[in-house]
C-alpha cells in the first residue's frame, strides 16, 4: 500500500487533538492532507484540505479525530474514496457498540478498521500517546504508525475492545477527578483547600503498585465502618453547599460491596 516514501495519512478533525497530531506527523515526515468543517486548533501550517473525501482519496491510513457523535458521520464520508486495504482507524472516545458498527461499515467497502483508544491527552504527548487498537486493521495501524513515534499495543481481538477498555480505565480517571473536585470545594467552604490539595498530593506521589490491592481488600474488610463514615463524609459535604456526587456513590458502592460480602 505505502510506496517508498511512506504512508499518506489523512487527518479527520483538527481540533485540539487531531491538530497536534497532524503536525506532529508533518514535522516527522509523513505525508498528510488534513480537514476540518471549522477547525477549533492551531491548523497554521498545517496541509488542510477541502473535505474529507480530498483527505482521503488516496490515502493508507485515514485518523479519524472528532467527537463519539461525529465518528459515524466522517467515516461515511470517506467510504466513496475509501483505497481497498486502507485503514480508518477511529481515535474517538466511542461505546464500544458504536465502534463495531463503525468497524462493520469500514470492513464491508474493502478498508481495515482500528479501533483505537488513546490513554493520555494529546496536546500534552502528541504522537507519543500510548494507544491500545483493535479490530481487522489494528496491527496495520500499529505498523503505520511505528516510525513516527506512537507506541501502540495492538490487541488480538474485534473492534469494541479497546475502547471498552480505555472506557474502563475512565470510571477510574475520570472518578478520581469528580472526587477531587468535590472534596476541593467542600474543603473550599470548611478554609482548608490548601491542606486538603497537599494531602491528595502526597497520598498520589506515595502510590504504588500495591495502592489497587489495598484499597478492594481494605473495603472489603472494612466496609460497614466505611459505610458510615461516607454517610458522615457526604451530610458535611452537603451542609457546605457542596452536592455531594461523589460521597453519596462512595457510600453506596460500599454497601454493595457489605452486601455481596454477606451473601457469600
Amino acid at each position: 500500500m505505502a510506496g517508498e516514501a511512506g504512508p499518506t495519512i489523512a487527518v479527520l478533525g483538527l481540533g485540539e487533538a487531531g491538530s497536534r497530531l497532524c503536525r506532529d506527523l508533518c514535522r516527522a515526515g509523513a505525508r498528510v492532507r488534513g480537514w476540518d468543517p471549522a477547525p477549533r486548533g492551531d491548523v497554521s501550517g498545517l496541509p488542510v484540505v477541502e473535505s474529507p473525501g480530498e483527505a482521503a482519496t488516496g490515502a493508507d491510513l485515514v485518523l479519524s479525530v472528532n467527537a463519539a457523535s461525529a465518528a459515524l458521520g466522517a467515516a461515511s464520508s470517506v467510504l466513496p474514496v475509501l483505497r481497498p486495504g486502507c485503514v480508518f482507524a477511529d481515535l474517538n472516545t466511542a461505546a464500544p457498540d458504536r465502534k463495531r458498527e463503525l468497524g462493520r461499515l469500514i470492513d464491508g467497502h474493502g478498508g481495515a478498521f482500528a479501533d483505537v483508544a488513546l490513554l493520555g491527552p494529546v496536546p500534552r504527548a502528541g504522537i507519543r500517546t500510548p494507544c491500545l487498537a483493535s479490530g481487522s486493521g489494528a496491527s496495520r495501524f500499529a505498523d503505520l504508525m511505528a516510525p513516527y513515534g506512537m507506541p501502540v499495543e495492538a490487541l488480538p481481538g474485534p473492534a469494541g475492545l479497546a475502547s471498552a477498555r480505555k472506557l474502563l480505565r475512565s470510571v477510574f480517571m475520570k472518578g478520581m477527578a469528580a472526587a477531587v473536585i468535590e472534596a476541593l470545594e467542600a474543603a473550599e467552604a470548611h478554609g482548608c483547600r490548601e491542606w486538603l490539595e497537599r494531602e491528595i498530593g502526597r497520598e498520589l506521589e506515595e502510590a504504588d503498585a500495591r495502592l489497587v490491592e489495598r484499597l478492594v481488600e481494605g473495603s472489603r474488610a472494612h466496609a460497614r465502618r466505611r459505610v458510615e463514615e461516607m454517610e458522615a463524609a457526604a451530610e458535611m459535604v452537603r451542609q457546605a453547599g457542596v452536592t455531594p456526587l461523589v460521597a453519596e456513590a462512595a457510600a453506596g458502592r460500599l454497601r454493595a460491596l457489605l452486601e455481596k460480602e454477606r451473601s457469600r
